[in-house]
This record gives C-alpha cells, structure tokens and sequence, in this order.
C-alpha cells in the first residue's frame, strides 16, 4: 500500500506557506508505516481543475523553511463562481473530483484562506478527504487565534512604520500609512501598538475625521513635530458606516482617488495646515522570509494536519485555540470571519496609551 497525497496553495501568497508544506511532508515521510506518494498541484485550485501537478519527493521540501511565496504557484478561484464555468467549459468541482479520484488521493491538503477554506468544504462535502490549513496574512479565519502569515506581514507592517518615525520627525510631517487588511484590521492593530503609531484606523471602528484631527492638533498643542496614522485599506468613517451595503459601494466605485489614504491625508492638510504624506507598503507585507513565530506555527499546522491525515480523519481545519493545536470542523469554519472585537484588551490598552481609533 502507497499513501498518496495532494498538496495545494490557493489564494494571496504569504511568507510561510513552504514552511507549512514542509511540515506535512515530513510528518509523514516520518511516521507514516506506509511509503508516501507526493503530488504537488500548480497554482492552486487551477491544478486540481487542469491537471497541472508534479510527482515530488522529500528533496522538493528540502531548505525550504525560510523561503518565502510558494513553491507549487497560486492563484484565486472564487467560491461564489465555483459552480460557473471556466471560460473554456470546464466545470470546476467534477473537474477537480475527477483529478482527486485518478491519482487515487488518499488525502488533499489545501493550504488557504477564507474563500479556499470554502471551496475545501465543497469538496469535502462531495466525499473527498480533504484537510485545511489556515494560511492568511490577514488573521481573519474563524476557528483559530492564529493563521499563518499574519506575524510575519505585522513585522513588516511594523518596520514600515518605524522607518516613517524618523522622516516624519524630520520634516515635521504627518504620515497616513496604507496597511493591508480590507475586512478586518488585525494588521494594522497589531503593527499600529508595536510601531508606536498615534492614530489607527481599521474597518471594525468607524472613525470620524474630526476626531483624527483632534488628535493631531492636540499632539500639536504639546510639542510634538510629527503624527503617524496606519490606516487599514477597510477603514470606514462613521459616516460611510451609516449607508448601505449598495450605497457604500456605489460611493467607492465613484472615489477617485487611489484609495482612502489619500482622501484622509488630504483632509488632514487642509484642515490642520500640516504638510502630509502617504506611504504605502503595499506586497511587501506578503512577501519576504518568514519570521521565527511565523516559521513554528507552519510548522505545528503542517505537523497536525498530517498526523490527522495518519489518523484517518479528515474534513477539518487546523486551528490553534487557547494556544493548544486542534482540529474545527469544515463546516464550523467554512464562510466566517474573525473580526477585531472592539472591546478588546488591546484595542483597550492602546486607547490608554492615548492612541485614538478615530472614534472619540
């Protein structure tokens, strides 16, 4: 008997996504009594569907933990057009159960996010062992306190920030920072506390600009030269919260500006007189090697997600809860989001350090 497995990345790339495969392959390669048979799918939910794969073996794995990106390729296969057609005819999940059932996959491992998380429910559901893990630089899959990705995107986060500190004290200017995060603000919470950031603005706490310019003229008021501000690419005011979900559409798709950093920072200025810049991240903060939390919580997921493979069980994800490994269930995980609470001990502690949310 061969144990053969399936192996893919889907959705935005992040820093640990080998490390993870890394620890699946060998776990496996360690503790299976059976040999083990890799197929490693290109891109995605695109190789299950087109039969684009790789046979590899453990040398494939081999010094990849400190390498960032992936090492199979990814790209997005959105769940709400998982039962549309490709462009060429292909129906999607008979595709990919096709594929599954002519490599005789005993497992597939589906490293993703929210939307993939979704898609690896379907095929569970179809009868396919599938086995999830939680690979998002945002922090927002439901289930788990931790996701892959996410402590190495603060850190740069972070570094982008405090390499505005010294520019911005200089020239006694204030910097509206562009994180990533357009549901949730995890990021830009986590890396506004460590980089000493005046003002954060994320998508759970609508703000109104004229508590963010409170904020600066105070600062004014008692010497301070510079202001930095990290502002989630979701940040909404109090004012765009109040409309609806169609309203709040058709105002975005009117803006024309680049994005909502660019309307803060040109309010601040004309209001405050300040001169005012932006400065964006952007990629960096998916891109890059691992850091070392990063790098040990791949590989716990990799390393549970195959010892439940061994186990014979399957349909859930890994999770970390109360900072012990577990396994959640498909279906419990599968279309939710986990948001900033508000009310929570860090948003709490940083409004006591005085960093304002824009919301009082």
């Amino acid at each position: 008997m061969t144990l053969r497995i399936g192996l893919l990345t889907s959705g935005g790339d992040c820093q640990a996504l080998n490390a993870t495969m890394r620890g699946i392959v060998k776990t496996l390669i360690n503790k299976s009594s059976e040999p083990v048979e890799i197929y490693g799918f290109e891109d995605g939910y695109q190789g299950i569907i087109y039969r684009r794969y790789r046979k590899m073996d453990a040398h494939d794995f081999s010094g990849i933990l400190t390498r960032g990106g992936t090492i199979l390729g990814t790209s997005r296969t959105p769940f709400k057009r998982i039962d549309t057609p490709e462009a060429d005819g292909v129906e999607k999940v008979p595709a990919m159960k096709q594929t599954y059932h002519d490599l005789n996959l005993d497992c597939l491992f589906m490293l993703g996010g929210n939307g993939s998380t979704k898609t690896a429910n379907r095929l569970s559901q179809e009868g396919l062992n599938v086995i999830a893990l939680p690979k998002t630089i945002d922090n927002d899959t439901w289930g788990t306190e931790m996701t892959f990705g996410f402590t190495s995107a603060v850190e740069i986060a972070t570094k982008c920030i405090d390499d505005i500190h010294t520019t911005a004290s200089s020239h006694g200017r204030v910097f509206v920072i562009e994180i990533m995060g357009h549901k949730v603000g995890w990021i830009p919470l986590y890396a506004g506390v460590a980089g000493g950031a005046d003002v954060i603005l994320i998508p759970e706490i609508p703000y109104s600009m004229d508590n963010v310019i409170k904020t600066i003229e105070k600062r004014m008021e008692t010497g301070s030269r510079f202001t930095i501000i990290a502002v989630a690419e979701g940040a909404i005011s109090k004012e765009d919260a109040a409309l609806s979900k169609k309203e709040y559409k058709k105002k975005v798709a009117a803006r024309t500006s680049p994005s909502i950093v660019y309307d803060i920072a040109k309010e601040i200025e004309s209001k405050t007189g300040r001169e005012t810049r932006v400065a964006i991240p952007g990629h960096t903060q998916r891109g890059g090697i691992p850091d070392a939390q990063d790098r040990i919580f791949a590989t716990q997921c990799g390393v549970e997600a195959a010892l439940g493979c061994l186990e014979g069980e399957f349909g859930f994800m890994v999770a970390q809860r109360d900072r012990h490994m577990c396994r959640v269930p498909l279906e419990d995980v599968a279309g939710k989001l986990k948001y900033v609470d508000p009310e929570s001990d860090l948003v709490r502690e940083a409004k006591a350090l005085g960093i304002s949310f824009g919301d009082e």
